[in-house]
């Protein structure tokens, strides 16, 4: 069935290629402004018709990313096709490579970012530090796991979660009766450390990679509320090591776009890796504003296989602050307000409906003291949230 013609994509004049992206959230909506700069076309199946990124993307007709013929009837028209999460079913994904669609990441990368077991036999397999870990299947599999690195454990579901959801702290099988009832699920040893980092990178079908400074992430209640860049006071050696294994993972495991590598900084010279992302990331929101090229202009870039923009920072730091929903729905009589105290402040708002706790933003500031910079940070997104009042 044809689409209509106002969910088609439009192509540029002088052969400017289409970009389409399967979903619709604030990932898409933030590679709209640089996809317009780079000249090209971008295209998003969006999950509804005020998603986020629809609300911006001139073509996004509404489907389903688990519906093979959408997708396949979306994917016709682009050039490349790259993902706003990591949740394409594989089905969805073998039709669409049966179908000649080029992607990136591919599904053969992409199966690391979507099945966390995978994930940890391969990181193991290359030689990356991780965490001790088990899948396990029963009760008494996960006692003889906590009986040999200790209990609380961390569990995770193998697929699908984000931002802390799919994952309990269990202090006995107990806690996992509700969870083993629905299939295998990873644990992993409670790793003691001093405090979360990020490393971003891209890199491209013919191989080239540019990575980020590593950033220093700021997790409540399981969700980044804050990140630094680069992080202060970070060990140049250890800087490099990280940085070298997140090359490493993308060369092993053939990633092409923007990849993020969450880690554990142990104790200030080692490092265990705790997740992977294979799109841009919330890590990588400050290089909008704080870096020569931003991680959405750079994700575009990278599926293209164009060349990689510079990463370098335009400043010596840069803090990004999370904005999350609060109790007030109206936010622009608060934006209003952060723009006139403090005109430096770079407010991104998502477009999506305001509901407590949910990402609805975020803000960077550049300059040179890190402590300054989040105070600054940290009061525009509470004051848009209805936290604070002055």
């Amino acid at each position: 069935m044809d689409q209509p013609a106002a969910t088609r994509p439009l192509r540029s004049p002088g052969g400017f290629p289409v970009v389409g992206i399967i979903g619709g959230g604030q990932l898409a909506r933030m590679c709209a402004g640089p996809a317009a700069e780079l000249g090209l076309t971008l295209a998003v199946l969006a999950e509804a018709h005020d998603a986020s990124a629809a609300q911006v993307v001139r073509c996004a007709p509404v489907g389903d990313h688990t519906d093979v013929e959408s997708v396949l009837e979306f994917a016709a028209d682009c050039d490349v096709v790259t993902f706003d999460h990591e949740h394409v079913p594989p089905d969805v994904l073998a039709a669409l490579v049966e179908a000649g669609a080029r992607l990136h990441p591919s599904p053969e990368a992409l199966v690391f970012a979507q099945d966390k077991v995978a994930m940890r036999v391969r990181l193991g397999e290359i030689g990356i530090p991780c965490p001790r870990w088990r899948a396990v299947k029963s009760a008494e599999e996960a006692e003889d796991f906590g009986a040999e690195v200790g209990w609380p454990l961390i569990a995770k579901a193998p697929r699908g979660g984000y931002d802390g959801k799919g994952v309990l702290v269990a202090d006995s099988p107990a806690d996992l009766a509700g969870w083993l009832a629905n299939g295998p699920v990873l644990l992993e040893e409670q790793v003691e450390f001093h405090r979360e980092l990020a490393v971003l990178l891209a890199r491209s079908p013919s191989g080239q990679a540019a990575t980020w400074p590593v950033v220093e992430t700021v997790q409540t209640e399981g969700i980044c509320t804050e990140v630094i860049a680069p992080a202060p006071g970070l060990d140049a050696g250890l800087a490099a090591r990280a940085t070298e294994a997140g090359l490493r993972i993308a060369g092993e495991l053939g990633v092409t776009g923007v990849l993020a590598v969450e880690l554990f900084d142990v104790d200030g010279e080692r490092f265990v890796v705790n997740e992977l992302a294979m799109r841009p990331h919330n890590s990588g929101h400050w290089s909008m504003d704080g870096a020569v090229t931003g991680q959405f202009e750079q994700h575009l870039r990278a599926v293209l296989d164009l060349p990689l923009g510079s990463p370098r920072t335009r400043e010596p730091v840069t803090v990004m602050a999370n904005i999350l929903g609060g109790e007030h729905e109206e936010l622009y009589s608060a934006y209003r307000h952060v723009m006139a105290r403090d005109p430096a402040v770079k407010v991104h708002l998502y477009g999506k409906g305001v509901r407590p706790g949910r990402k609805i933003g975020h803000v960077n500031v550049s300059g040179t003291d890190a402590a300054e910079l989040a105070e600054r940070a940290q009061h525009a997104a509470d004051y848009i949230r209805g936290v604070i009042t002055e």
